[in-house]
């Protein structure tokens, strides 16, 4: 089995402008998918990929609801699960998380530089207490964004900082930070947080991969791509150059995942 757990799509009627948006953003990605639901299914298919794990974000207050209202379309959990997501700093994130939690979802995507926040502002950590409280995973878009200027909201140390809030199921995105490996294994690695291992084909040094899984252990690792900017089959690319037995793989591919998700 191989579950993705780094995946996003858009609602059929603001995919087509979304994604060349998006694209741009980032320096021209060329995205695998339309950035539909169906998309994303397409792309399954071709991948090998049994089920993935759709990463909403709220970039305002006025967007948690419904935001949180098409993940709670998606979320099948058969073939897709999907997270919600607050704006840090809405008057109603607190209620909202418990909808969140109400509507069935796996959990919390948080984005600081789509959001405006730092991780270690513990003007946020009344959030991380209600996340933990509710029992919900929470994903954090890690390292450097190529949308974005530095500074970045969630660098490896300002994760470990976050990490202190928590008493619930956190994941570094990224390998634990894009472009920030020497720092993830300074500051993340061996401390109960998971990593999952999109967008890492191009961007990670072999070197450095094979480190963060010595140090950090295959137990804490989660496969993903960040579909549409990067195919599963790039990441498992990049995976299984790395010399891991077949034990290993069947976790980082799907036990660890199946833990998580309750599967």
């Amino acid at each position: 089995m191989l579950i993705d757990f780094h995946t996003h799509c858009f609602p059929d009627a603001i995919a087509g402008k979304a994604i060349p948006k998006l694209s741009h953003a980032a320096g021209g990605l060329i995205p695998g998918t339309d950035g539909t639901a169906d998309g994303l299914r397409e792309s399954m298919k071709r991948n090998g990929v049994d089920i993935s794990v759709i990463m909403n974000i709220a970039t305002n207050a006025h967007q948690q609801k419904s935001v949180n209202d098409f993940a709670a379309k998606l979320n099948n959990r058969q073939d897709l699960f999907a997270f919600g997501s607050v704006f840090p700093f809405a008057e109603d994130a607190l209620s909202e998380l418990e909808r969140i939690c109400e509507l069935g979802l796996s959990g919390v995507k948080l984005h600081p530089d789509y959001q405006g926040f730092s991780v270690d502002d513990p003007r946020v950590f009344p959030i991380y207490r209600k996340i933990s409280e509710l029992g919900l995973i929470t994903l954090f878009h890690a390292g450097v964004d190529y949308g974005f200027k530095p500074p970045y909201g969630a660098t490896p140390e300002k994760m470990a900082i976050a990490l202190r809030e928590f008493s619930s199921p956190v994941i570094a995105a990224h390998w634990g930070g894009v472009d920030s490996g020497e720092s993830v294994i300074a500051n993340l690695c061996g401390k109960d947080i998971y990593f999952d291992i999109s967008f890492g084909y191009g961007t990670m040094p072999k070197y450095i991969a094979e480190t963060i899984i010595e140090k950090h252990g295959a137990d804490k690792l989660l496969f993903g791509s960040d579909t549409p900017w990067h195919t599963p089959a790039m990441e498992l690319r990049l995976l299984e150059s790395l010399g891991l037995d077949e034990v290993e793989l069947e976790k980082i591919k799907s036990g660890n995942a199946k833990k998580l998700l309750g599967i």
